[in-house]
């Protein structure tokens, strides 16, 4: 599969398409387990209101958001110093696998629950990675004049999925607990597939051709 140049006239929509699938899933697994929890516990064979499971209740809560949190910073480091599209296009295998992970939990009790928070946290990893550099490959795709209705559709997308999450980890967790984890595998294995040809790679400091050019040719070019 060919790559989109950045001088393609539609590299910019592509990139927006992949960056607000990214963003969606990463925000919509923040939120997916809350439902969810019960059943998740009951698969398990776990009651995480006995005395000494409170942990587990907690890091199956909140471990995803404080791992997104403490590492998106870094991400967004190593993106602008290793390039955004490979910390970003790794995020999404990333996070497909640990989804995969997830959702063929083999353990019970305390080893599952332990199982389930490792992965949580890879999965966390994956979405911080994404999280990180989406905005700043907007950035470079779009010319200043266009960059806050992408920056503005990514926004949608986050704040869509943190609802949407709780609506659909509800409704998989009456029929199977594992679909909770494992509708996120087709969406992360579509968005590793489709970063490859809509976000090429970038110069060491994460900065595309676009973005390398004079304002008014950027303009221009839009």
């Amino acid at each position: 599969m060919s790559r989109f140049d950045v001088e393609h006239p539609h590299y910019k929509w592509v990139a927006l398409s992949n960056t607000t699938v990214g963003m969606f899933l990463a925000v919509i697994n923040s939120s997916i387990v809350l439902i969810s929890l019960p059943a998740i516990f009951r698969g398990i064979g776990m009651d995480p209101l006995a005395p000494g499971n409170g942990a587990y209740l907690l890091w199956m809560l909140m471990g995803f958001l404080l791992v997104t949190a403490v590492f998106v910073v870094t991400f967004g480091r190593l993106g602008d110093i290793y390039g955004r599209v490979k910390i970003y296009n790794l995020g999404f295998l990333v996070f497909a696998l640990a989804s995969v992970l997830l959702a063929v939990d083999p353990l019970t009790g305390t080893r599952g629950a332990l199982w389930l928070i490792l992965w949580r946290v890879v999965q966390a990893i994956g979405a911080a990675m994404l999280m990180a550099n989406s905005t700043a490959i907007l950035t470079d795709a779009f010319p200043q004049r266009e960059r806050g209705m992408a920056l503005g559709i990514n926004a949608v997308a986050a704040v869509s999925g943190s609802f949407i999450g709780l609506i659909v980890g509800g409704l998989l967790s009456t029929t199977d607990w594992h679909l909770v984890f494992l509708v996120s595998v087709p969406v992360g294995l579509f968005g590793t597939a489709w970063a490859y040809p809509c976000t090429p790679a970038t110069s060491r400091k994460g900065r595309s051709t676009r973005s390398s050019r004079s304002p008014v040719a950027a303009e221009r070019s839009s």
